[in-house]
């Protein structure tokens, strides 16, 4: 298998693993709503990710051609997963009383596809995680264009397919959402978040140090 396609699913993995508004949507829906639904909510949130990729790598390769754009994204791209990562790490779990410890969120009045896009486009946190990633595929020089659509292919079915697996198995899991499990979930999850951040961080910092080399 493909290098390029285990690191998107491996970066899947990891999106899909952060506790947020979507991820008790899907939860909260599937309850209510049931599976088919919730595939649908689940089906709009992956095309609000497709669209943030669109505009996130053609954005971004606006200025690729450029040595230190691709430095200064990969160190602002380090510092947005650290900060996700450390945000994760000390959130607090918040929920109402008499709802299982599964935040109950407001019902937005949005039903299936609409809905899903809606939560997941007006996250702010979703647009800057896509600009991150754009920012590691930017400096990795030996991902061809075959590898940027296998990186990102990864990503998008690893996150969709585990929505549908969310979605599917939330009435089982519900009994086990409490407060102090999201807590450990977070803290893991934000632990690997830092450890990706680092390690942008670390390849903008050698290209850095390349291209100074080049000038002596």
């Amino acid at each position: 298998m493909s290098t390029a396609l285990l690191e998107g699913i491996s970066m899947g993995l990891l999106l899909s693993a952060m506790v947020g508004p979507v991820f008790f949507t899907l939860i909260q829906n599937s309850l209510q709503n049931g599976f088919r639904h919730t595939a649908v909510l689940a089906s709009g949130i992956l095309v609000s990710d497709l669209l943030y990729v669109l505009i996130t790598y053609f954005s971004v390769n606006l200025f690729a051609k450029s040595s230190y754009f691709e430095i200064v994204l990969g160190y602002a791209g380090g510092l947005v997963l650290g900060g996700f990562g450390l945000s994760s790490i000390f959130k607090k779990n918040v929920h109402r009383p008499n709802s299982g410890g599964i935040p109950v969120l407001k019902d937005r009045k949005r039903k299936g596809f609409w809905k899903g896009f809606s939560i997941n486009g007006i996250n702010p946190f979703v647009l800057l995680f896509w600009i991150s990633i754009a920012g590691v595929v930017a400096i990795k020089d030996s991902f061809d264009a075959l590898d940027i659509g296998l990186y990102y292919t990864g990503i998008l079915v690893t996150v969709f397919s585990i929505d549908l697996l969310k979605a599917f198995v939330s009435k089982q899991l519900s009994g086990f959402v409490t407060p102090k499990l999201m807590q450990k979930l977070n803290i893991g999850v934000g632990i690997f978040l830092v450890l990706f951040g680092i390690r942008l961080a670390w390849f903008a910092y050698e290209k850095h140090q390349a291209l100074l080399g080049g000038y002596y």
